[in-house]
């Protein structure tokens, strides 16, 4: 009887521990579905993340669109001329110096961007979301005279200089937006991280 009793003793020792692993194993694989669906998806880490632009071939003049955070975004290489309309703009646009927070604290100067030549901005309109269109021209017919270059939004003519400043009477209210961005080097920029502390 004594021997029989501790078989069972045993037997009961081993089917608790057994049923206790299986249980824990089966806590274990239940969690971890809704543990992991706390951690953001590598989808949706795209979505915020940084996007690095090699700028070695974005020739004076020239334009170039790219997606950040599902956002179209403009890198403009400004010639000299284009940079030397921008004091011309002064008393035309709305917020000449950048007072409203449309830029980081880096970008607000009369470029509005780190390195004058390199300009970088998120090509939506501030009024009802439109892309303007690039206009680099010198006072085309259908835009005014006091137009010098700059950026036309078509759906309800809103105007922005070459550095993203809107013109005073236009249905946007504030300048172009500009990303926090920063130089990884000489040919490369970083669209969604603010430059590192030196």
């Amino acid at each position: 009887m004594g021997s029989e009793a501790a078989v069972n003793n045993g037997k009961r020792r081993f089917l608790i521990g057994a049923t206790s692993v299986v249980g824990g194993i089966g806590v274990i694989g239940a969690a971890t579905p809704f543990v992991m669906s706390l951690f953001p998806s590598e989808r949706a880490k795209a979505a915020g993340a940084p996007v690095e632009i090699d700028i070695s071939k974005v020739e004076s003049g020239m334009k170039i669109n790219v997606e950040w955070r599902g956002k179209v975004c403009w890198v403009l290489n400004r010639t000299p001329a284009m940079l030397a309309t921008l004091p011309k703009m002064d008393s035309r646009v709305a917020d000449p110096k950048s007072d409203v927070p449309q830029q980081p604290t880096y970008c607000k100067n009369e470029t509005r961007s780190i390195k004058p030549a390199m300009w970088i901005a998120v090509g939506i309109c501030t009024h009802l979301g439109c892309s303007p269109t690039f206009r680099p021209e010198m006072a085309p017919a259908d835009l005014g005279p006091e137009w010098l270059g700059g950026f036309f939004c078509p759906c309800h003519q809103s105007k922005f200089d070459l550095a993203g400043r809107v013109f005073k009477g236009v249905p946007a209210p504030t300048n172009l937006v500009i990303p926090p961005h920063r130089y990884a080097s000489d040919t490369k920029v970083v669209i969604g991280e603010d430059p590192k502390p030196a």
